[in-house]
């Protein structure tokens, strides 16, 4: 996410979550070989700045969060910055590793029909809400990327390489058969007008992932922004964590909604949330030693945090070891902390209904 990303938590306007398409690994009991290959060709990924692999640039990125182009940014996988804000992988990377697909496009780089898909998932939108920076006297820029951006660029996509045109409400496109969409980080309402009512589940979509937030609470930024009373029992920021479970209510209470409201279809909640607070209640476990304090960043205590000098800023410095940390920049994760997040929603127990659930049924299905 950016500043304003993980205000809104890469998009996230205390409301974060798209639908994103969660394919990490298949359970034991589903074997990938030749003749059980993977169910899913392709990926359509939507969401914000922990989502977006390279539609947002530095010169167009949240306000704060403007140096996601420069290093360290990308410097444990990729070695360089990729306009991913992280220093390396997303979970939707390694959802598309999972299915033995290639790293989505960003769809700002894609010329003509890509064949395993496309992210549209762009940073911009804020995790935190709007009111807790004018709360705190912190006025940011912020530069909205509205979700229905996305879905612009989405049906300019298929009107474009699938013939599908816009106000055709009864075009179905084929090839949603074999693809899994995935909603990242976005409000409730952007969810439902995103899943529901418009391009997705009306088009044709059968398998989709639903991502709730995390806890936002949590973050290095949120830490350093609110008052030293404000705290939950584990440390972070209460009031912001609980704006977050709220939402994270609504938007399964919206899942149940769609359910019935496109029985055919497999919708299922990745819980953001349980997978952020594991890691925080028992982090050793997942090598993890830094939960709060951020690794990239000016230096100031006790988060590595500056308001007004972010990561990839002149004077910034990253950690040696990010693969220790849950924080990268103040706001992003890390690679690491995305990896444990994308094992628990595939390998685990995380997603509602099961990740193997969804994937016997595309394999049944055929």
């Amino acid at each position: 996410m950016s500043t304003c990303n993980m205000l809104k938590f890469p998009i996230m306007t205390m409301i974060i979550s798209i639908v994103t398409i969660l394919i990490l690994s298949f359970p034991s009991s589903i074997a990938i070989t030749k003749t059980n290959p993977h169910p899913f060709k392709k990926i359509y990924a939507f969401g914000d700045s922990f989502t977006d692999t390279g539609n947002t640039k530095s010169v167009s990125g949240p306000s704060g969060f403007t140096h996601g182009s420069d290093p360290p940014y990308g410097m444990t996988f990729f070695h360089h910055p990729t306009n991913r804000y992280s220093d390396g992988r997303l979970v939707i990377d390694f959802v598309a590793e999972s299915l033995s697909l290639p790293y989505l496009p960003p769809y700002k780089y894609v010329k003509g029909n890509s064949p395993n898909g496309v992210n549209f998932a762009v940073a911009g939108s804020t995790a935190i809400d709007h009111e807790f920076f004018v709360k705190n006297n912190l006025t940011l820029d912020i530069t909205l990327q509205s979700i229905r951006t996305q879905l612009q660029w989405f049906d300019k996509y298929l009107e474009e390489n699938v013939g599908c045109k816009v106000k055709d409400v009864n075009c179905k496109v084929g090839d949603f058969h074999d693809a899994l969409f995935w909603v990242g980080e976005i409000g409730a309402n952007d969810y439902a007008y995103t899943i529901g009512s418009t391009s997705l589940l009306k088009k044709g979509a059968k398998y989709v992932v639903v991502q709730g937030f995390p806890m936002t609470g949590c973050l290095p930024l949120a830490m350093t922004l609110a008052a030293e009373d404000d705290r939950d029992n584990i440390g972070c920021v209460k009031s912001v964590n609980n704006q977050s479970y709220t939402h994270n209510l609504a938007i399964l209470n919206l899942v149940k909604s769609l359910r019935r409201q496109f029985p055919k279809a497999i919708i299922t909640y990745a819980d953001y949330w349980t997978s952020y607070l594991t890691v925080m209640q028992s982090p050793t476990k997942f090598g993890i030693k830094e939960t709060f304090k951020a690794c990239c960043g000016m230096g100031g205590a006790p988060y590595n945090i500056d308001v007004f000098s972010f990561c990839g800023a002149p004077s910034t410095k990253a950690c040696l070891n990010p693969s220790q940390y849950v924080n990268w920049d103040g706001v992003h994760l890390t690679e690491a902390m995305y990896k444990v997040v994308s094992n628990m929603f595939l390998k685990g127990s995380l997603m509602n209904p099961p990740f193997s659930f969804l994937l016997d049924q595309k394999l049944h299905r055929g």
